[in-house]
């Protein structure tokens, strides 16, 4: 289905819970709402969204390992009529002991934010001394056979900038992609323009990174390669070269909302209509129609939003 600006929509971000077990400098888990969408809804909200066109479905949070129906809800999402691709957002705390399950319930990729290889440094971002479980996480992941595994990555100045380095050569010896997502303002520390760490800063750092020909069009990350490294540099800019344009992802929040935009906070409540497909073909209907030509990241600072209360 076409937006009202003509953009082809069809990638699903659910957030399936506004729960997690860290508590990033960034994204903040307190005071989540607890009345989550159950598997069963969940599955009937993305196969309307499969009939007007999805087939890509990312589940995040929150952090979505912390449901224990995490599987079954991939599992369901995955044989849904128009469903060519599942894949996960986590921060993996928990993929060390879910990583088989998920690859056996048909996730075909992870993203795993991790915002510095330091131990300490991790446990000042995140609240919590869990870094080695994340990296026995994503080596069993690779174990696992999923086909595709990222590494997303904040770097907020004088908190973990100094982690560029480390990030990096993380994927010279591994077949995983780092990438770069620019600091937004959803928190008191994403609340200050001073703090972004913007690509050009860092490929300055790093000339030996190259353009990757032919990605550059093709997705909203930017990518770059170097000699001798298995995985790719990514780098992902909302806020100094936004991408909107070429957006085509709505999102599906945890308490049964639609938010057309993550710059927006307008949202289509299709929870009570689930049961009557016809009114619920309709609403998403209206909530892709009237997603709006861009957010305006550039001028937010001081428009503070949870992130774990807005999909991610």
């Amino acid at each position: 289905m076409k937006d009202n600006l003509g953009r082809e929509i069809n990638y699903l971000r659910v957030s399936v819970t506004q729960r997690c077990n860290l508590n990033c400098v960034y994204c903040g888990c307190e005071n989540p709402d607890r009345d989550e969408m159950t598997a069963d809804e969940i599955e009937k909200a993305v196969r309307a969204f499969a009939k007007l066109g999805i087939n890509k479905v990312r589940l995040t949070g929150g952090e979505p390992l912390v449901r224990n129906d995490i599987t079954e809800i991939a599992c369901r999402l995955r044989k849904t009529d128009g469903i060519k691709k599942l894949v996960l957002t986590t921060n993996g705390v928990r993929l060390f002991e879910l990583a088989q399950e998920l690859k056996a319930a048909g996730v075909d990729a992870i993203n795993v934010s991790l915002d510095s290889l330091d131990r300490e440094n991790y446990k000042k971002m995140t609240g919590r001394d869990a870094l080695p479980d994340v990296l026995r996480g994503i080596d069993r992941a690779i174990e696992c056979g999923i086909k595709k595994i990222r590494i997303n990555s904040v770097l907020i100045r004088g908190f973990n900038d100094m982690q560029a380095d480390n990030l990096i050569y993380y994927a010279k010896d591994r077949n995983v992609d780092v990438r770069f997502i620019e600091l937004m303002p959803f928190s008191d520390a994403g609340n200050n323009e001073k703090l972004i760490v913007k690509a050009d800063e860092i490929l300055k750092r790093f000339p030996f990174l190259t353009p990757v020909e032919g990605t550059m069009a093709q997705s909203v990350a930017k990518y770059y390669e170097a000699e001798g490294f298995k995985g790719k540099i990514g780098f992902i800019t909302p806020v100094s070269d936004k991408f909107c344009s070429q957006c085509n992802r709505i999102r599906l929040l945890s308490t049964g909302k639609i938010r057309p935009c993550l710059g927006y906070d307008t949202t289509y409540d299709i929870r009570e209509y689930l049961n009557d497909e016809e009114k619920l073909l309709s609403v998403i209907e209206k909530a892709i129609s009237s997603k709006p030509a861009g957010h305006n990241f550039e001028c937010a600072y001081g428009n503070v939003h949870a992130m774990n209360k807005i999909g991610g």
